[in-house]
């Protein structure tokens, strides 16, 4: 069944969302940061983690409570290694360091061939789609993970959320293969803690075998889902394990003390991983036929496409869809649920609020 959309200009949404992190406390430049990287989550259609998701998280574990530190400073600790830096970002804002994380990967990348930055003490940076995406549109291989900020997901076979939802996400330049960046990116879980918060909003319920209730039960309730499952089984729990052991390796502490009430001596910030590939620095060189690299990635895909698989979508093929619908409709497409949310925000950070009669709709 269509759902009907609300039109807000990106424009409009940039400048409340700044503001609201503005009237936190947030220096400039970062709250212009977290506001973009809103914007391209919304315009994607990725409304699990959009400014309302960002602005909740701030709220319950961020400046109010000391989980996130405005106009903290990036701190580039010494190192041997000419393409891998680690930083401590100081609890600054999730997204500006992932954003300013992310370039410097592609500048080492241009460099070495490959870049890394590992992040220590950081704050969530929400959507990680977002920033390997931005990567792969400028022509490079990017990946991230990073650790949620809390330990919401019941490990396989067990009974106590002692893992984060747990983020992977790669980006690959194959916008001239297929016409966008094919982006994969998932939480480990089976479903993301933002999607139960906005199934909550719109009334829906929650796939089955998604989330368990406070007895460790299955439920379909958003309002009584207190701990998620990892998809594929011991397949997700691996993944998520993943995020936990790099950032044990990087400095971050234990899981299930992440983003909870401070424990003395303990240190519990996310921890993120960064790494940017030049395509240049994989190529083989021979590749068949006498294609070259493009070419030959553009073969391979439309071999897996094809043999009768056309129906078959890429990962990114509906983010890149919804970015279509987006500049058809001249702006962002929020649902009423959404709107209201949004005005929530703009009472408390003292914007102009958005009437939702005003605003143009279109079905989707």
């Amino acid at each position: 069944m269509p759902e009907t959309f609300h039109v807000v200009p990106a424009s409009a949404h940039e400048a409340l969302v700044t503001a609201a992190y503005r009237h936190r406390g947030f220096a400039p430049g970062e709250s212009a940061q977290a506001a973009r990287m809103s914007t391209l989550a919304t315009r994607h259609g990725i409304r699990t983690h959009n400014a309302i998701k960002a602005l909740h998280l701030d709220e319950l574990f961020g400046s109010k409570a000391g989980g996130c530190v405005p106009a903290a400073e990036i701190r580039r600790l010494p190192g041997r290694f000419d393409a891998a830096e680690t930083w401590d970002a100081g609890k600054k804002l999730g997204q500006a360091v992932a954003v300013d994380a992310i370039e410097r990967c592609i500048e080492l990348a241009e460099r070495h061939g490959t870049g890394t930055v590992s992040v220590d003490n950081a704050f969530h940076y929400l959507w990680g789609g977002g920033y390997v995406m931005e990567a792969a549109r400028r022509g490079y291989i990017a990946y991230t993970n990073c650790t949620a900020s809390l330990a919401e997901v019941v490990p396989f076979q067990g009974k106590f959320p002692t893992l984060g939802t747990n983020p992977h996400s790669w980006g690959f330049p194959t916008t001239e293969a297929v016409g966008f960046p094919i982006v994969i990116d998932w939480a480990t879980s089976v479903i993301a803690m933002g999607r139960v918060q906005q199934l909550l909003r719109e009334g829906k319920a929650l796939p089955p075998e998604a989330a368990v209730d406070k007895d460790g039960n299955p439920t379909t309730d958003p309002a009584k889902a207190v701990s998620l499952l990892p998809f594929g089984a011991h397949k997700g729990y691996g993944l998520s394990l993943i995020n936990e052991i790099v950032a044990g390796f990087i400095g971050g502490s234990l899981p299930t003390i992440r983003s909870r009430a401070k424990v003395e001596g303990e240190k519990q910030g996310c921890a993120f991983f960064f790494q940017v590939i030049h395509p240049e620095a994989v190529s083989g060189g021979a590749f068949a036929r006498g294609r070259d690299q493009a070419g030959n990635v553009k073969a391979v895909l439309a071999d897996i496409l094809g043999h009768g698989n056309g129906r078959c979508l890429l990962p990114g093929q509906l983010e890149a869809a919804w970015a279509r619908r987006s500049a058809e409709a001249g702006g962002l497409l929020f649902s009423r649920a959404e709107v209201e949310a949004l005005n929530a925000i703009a009472a408390e950070s003292g914007q102009p609020a958005f009437d939702p009669a005003k605003l143009r709709t279109v079905e989707h």
